[in-house]
């Protein structure tokens, strides 16, 4: 998983570059969770990692260059 997110900081902080590494990486695990939690929490079946990098990767190309704001 470290890896995954590791990928995911290094993509935000391609289209962001205001956020500092720390703060990419933080909004890459916030982003994670919050997918995952709300999934749950609609009674959804877990679909895998993958899923849900693929979701955290399309929320980082169409929000990411806005998230230091």
């Amino acid at each position: 998983m470290e890896t995954i997110f590791k990928r995911l900081t290094e993509e935000l902080l391609a289209v962001n570059d205001e956020l500092s590494a720390e703060a990419a990486r933080t909004w890459v695990e916030g982003l994670w969770e919050d997918f995952e939690t709300t999934r749950a929490k609609a009674g959804r079946e877990y679909k895998g990692q993958e899923v849900t990098e693929q979701i955290v990767l399309k929320w980082i190309k169409q929000y990411g260059p806005h998230l230091h704001k």
